[in-house]
């Protein structure tokens, strides 16, 4: 996988193609429509808004609680439909893969990048809710799209190997589905960290490694209230602060090398 082979203007305009192909057929046959984009992550947030923080109270010591909340369920549900449409790309393409020649991870980029178009639509109700939560514009808020690139890479990174492994082995879908289950009650999404630290600091630092808690916290510092708690005011090591970031970097790395070897098999194993 070259660079020049990468970016030339062939593999652009297919990648424009089928990004486009894969959001609509997306939202085809639905009666909303492209709304769904915007009422999935608002319906999940207004259920755990509800539960969470009327019901049972939490969250009422964080300022801005419920953009603070519909910031890490977007996140999230950016993280989620990232993963799981690049996992399904290459079984879902495989008529398109057997039939034209050309580079396989096309086809993992494209359905990712779906989800990003989401998560830019839903980031636009973010901002404005925010605003009209009474949250101040300030310059942090251009540092988001670092942490928006770094869930993007993990979640590529992801899709690359678990997305490869897939073709042969079809259970991964719904492994990584039970898995990410699991993994939302394991990231502060609703509850604050606060509440882990004041049980045990060890394991609060250690779900404060994770790359997606560090990402989420780091824009809902940036984005709505700098007492939010982040990797890097609440982890003292310089060397493990930079540990999620190392990680993304590492799994994507690894990933498209592990894609690329196997991509050569793709058309004969789906």
């Amino acid at each position: 996988m070259s660079i020049p082979n990468v970016f030339n203007k062939r593999n652009r305009v297919l990648l424009k193609e089928l990004t486009k192909t894969d959001f609509k057929l997306r939202y085809q046959g639905s009666v909303l429509g492209y709304l769904w984009a915007l009422l999935r992550p608002l319906m999940m947030f207004a259920i755990l808004y509800i539960v969470f923080a009327k019901l049972l109270k939490i969250g009422n010591d964080i300022p801005h609680y419920p953009v603070y909340l519909l910031t890490g369920t977007t996140m999230w549900s950016f993280f989620t439909e990232c993963t799981s449409q690049g996992i399904q790309a290459i079984v879902s393409r495989g008529d398109l893969i057997r039939k034209i020649c050309f580079p396989k991870y096309i086809v993992v980029v494209s359905a990712t990048l779906t989800a990003v178009i989401n998560m830019l639509i839903n980031l636009g109700v973010i901002i404005i809710f925010a605003l009209l939560n009474g949250v101040t514009p300030s310059l942090s808020w251009l540092l988001v799209p670092f942490s928006l690139l770094e869930i993007y890479l993990l979640s590529l990174g992801i899709a690359f190997l678990l997305g490869a492994i897939n073709v042969k082995y079809r259970d991964i879908t719904s492994i990584w589905d039970v898995l990410i289950q699991a993994l939302f009650y394991a990231v502060p999404i609703i509850y604050p960290i606060s509440m882990v630290a004041d049980t045990s600091i060890i394991f609060a630092k250690i779900i404060l490694l994770n790359p997606i808690t560090q990402a989420i916290q780091d824009i809902r510092y940036n984005l709505i209230t700098q007492e939010t708690v982040t990797t890097w005011s609440f982890v003292n090591s310089p060397f493990v602060k930079i540990l999620p970031i190392v990680a993304v970097v590492i799994i994507l790395i690894l990933a498209a090398l592990y894609f690329r070897k196997k991509s050569k098999f793709f058309a004969e194993d789906i």
